[in-house]
């Protein structure tokens, strides 16, 4: 069963758990070929100014699909976060997805109704208000999906990496259902099931295979970070805001004038500037490291030399600062 898809379509965000879905699929036999890495950029295309993820994050990406000889395909809303965070009596942006032959394709932003937000996404499980989740991933993810007729009359496995460990709503997800892309029953059939392999893992065996393959991961992790999510991540504690500060100061300081602009804050008991003083920075920061980290272009190897001793990443086993 397994084994019997046309084509595994990876939710790939760069960080260990999605690394692990790569690993393991490759670990079961199957081959590079029938594996795509989808990678939704937040801050819109990577010729846009970034603003809440890691600048290295595109090409960290891009660089582990090559390393594996796996094909990895980039997709965004137009303008990204920054836009749909100041949407102001506005439809939602069109949605862009790369297509196989370098094709890229724009959809949506013509329909819909106006709305507003002029303020951050919710700390929520609440899809509808924790929007960053939802806007500038999921429905991304379908809307290419639905928008390629390549996947017409085919069967196609989409894997996401949320696991049980991290959250008690995440613990109840089926493992395996229906993707919302699903179109089985209609008049040109499409199967696209959804796949959560990792959710009974625990954090000890995706360190452990990310060892056996001796990935390099993201240089967040190795500062201290424990989740490779947005920089500036909506979950972030005290510890991780301040950290976030000291690697990037000049956008710590927009997000706080965008506070007093919205006079709506990000934590809701609290505002971002008394969050930040309150935190402790991770002491694995270093110049080198923040400089790959903020830097577009990822130079490192993804897969460390046999003379190189693996390490695990200061932020292993840290903080979850996740959705719960």
């Amino acid at each position: 069963m397994k084994n019997s898809y046309d084509k595994y379509i990876i939710a790939f965000s760069g960080g260990k758990d999605s690394i692990s879905l790569v690993l393991y699929l490759l670990s079961i036999g199957i081959h590079p070929s029938r594996i795509e890495l989808w990678h939704h950029d937040i801050d819109g295309g990577s010729d846009e100014a970034t603003f809440m993820d890691w600048e290295c994050t595109h090409d960290y990406c891009r660089k582990f699909a090559q390393a594996f000889g796996i094909e990895i395909y980039f997709s965004w809303k137009e303008g990204g976060f920054k836009r749909e965070m100041l949407r102001d009596n506005a439809k939602t942006a069109p949605t862009w997805f790369e297509c196989p032959g370098g094709i890229l394709k724009k959809v949506g932003g013509v329909l819909g109704k106006l709305a507003t937000r002029l303020r951050f996404p919710q700390v929520s499980a609440d899809l509808k208000v924790r929007w960053c989740s939802a806007y500038l991933k999921i429905d991304i993810c379908a809307t290419a999906i639905r928008n390629q007729e390549r996947f017409n009359g085919l069967r196609v496995c989409v894997l996401s990496g949320e696991r049980g460990e991290e959250s008690s709503a995440r613990a109840k997800y089926n493992i395996f259902e229906p993707d919302r892309s699903d179109l089985r029953n209609g008049k040109v059939p499409r199967v696209i099931d959804r796949w959560r392999p990792l959710r009974d893992w625990t954090e000890k065996q995706v360190w452990d295979i990310i060892k056996q393959y001796r990935v390099r991961v993201h240089p967040c992790y190795y500062m201290g970070w424990s989740r490779c999510s947005c920089k500036f991540c909506i979950f972030g504690n005290a510890d991780q805001f301040a950290s976030a500060n000291v690697v990037s100061p000049n956008i710590a300081s927009e997000l706080i004038a965008y506070e007093d602009l919205f006079g709506v804050t990000m934590k809701r008991n609290t505002d971002l500037k008394t969050l930040i003083q309150c935190g402790n920075p991770y002491p694995n920061i270093t110049k080198d490291l923040a400089t790959i980290a903020t830097s577009k272009e990822y130079t490192e190897q993804i897969i460390f030399n046999d003379h190189e001793e693996w390490l695990l990443p200061a932020g292993a086993f840290g903080e979850s600062c996740g959705p719960n």
